[in-house]
């Protein structure tokens, strides 16, 4: 057992990789409450049984139905580029395992979720509320509707990388709010882009990143 890595392990890395992805992000080291929410979430909970063992190391795992769970420190980069208030609001497109959802549910009031396939996110749902997650909600939908019912969000994140940002998740984002977000096919890179007061997008790259395709 001994050479398996713990939450310890797996902050120290993400404070590792912060700092050497510093020249692309102009991110020195996360906000303590992004770290504090980090070390609050048992990564090895939101994974298959069979590949827990490698559920601190920095990498993407396979979960369900082709998916993945983000590597640790993109998950860490994209929570802490969202600038999050404890009153927000926060859109997920994508709710995959709900670490992310989980994650987040520790800096905000709420998280609304969204997941295509229904048996992640049945699994994700009943997962959630066992640990007692009680501020995210979850909904087995496209993703390219978002959720209009619970607009405007402050925040919205992606987990799947887009060609554009879909026009409706632009209208439910309030004023001065981020998307973060894989954009891209091939080449992609991770962006975050703000509303601006005439309801344009104002857009900055981050990083090189791959991820599964937005469906």
């Amino acid at each position: 057992m001994h050479d398996h890595k713990s939450l310890p392990d797996m902050l120290k890395t993400i404070d590792q990789e912060i700092m050497a992805s510093f020249a692309y992000t102009g991110i020195h080291h996360l906000h303590r409450q992004v770290h504090a929410a980090l070390s609050q979430v048992q990564r090895h909970q939101f994974i298959p049984k069979h590949l827990q063992k490698l559920a601190y190391e920095n990498r993407a795992l396979p979960i369900l139905h082709q998916q993945s769970i983000s590597q640790p420190f993109i998950v860490a980069i994209m929570t802490e580029l969202l600038k999050l208030q404890h009153s927000d609001r926060v859109l997920e497109i994508g709710t995959g395992s709900g670490y992310q959802a989980a994650v987040l549910s520790h800096l905000v009031s709420e998280v609304y979720s969204i997941e295509i396939n229904e048996e992640l996110a049945n699994e994700a749902k009943q997962r959630l509320a066992l640990m007692a997650y009680n501020n995210v909600h979850i909904a087995c939908r496209d993703g390219h509707e978002g959720w209009p019912e619970m607009a405007p969000f402050d925040h919205i994140i992606l987990t799947a990388a887009a060609e554009t940002i879909p026009r409706q998740l632009i209208n439910q984002l309030k004023i001065n709010g981020h998307i973060v977000a894989p954009l891209g096919t091939y080449n992609q890179w991770l962006v975050i882009l703000n509303k601006l007061p005439e309801g344009q997008l104002a857009y900055k790259k981050i990083l090189p990143v791959q991820f599964l395709p937005f469906i």
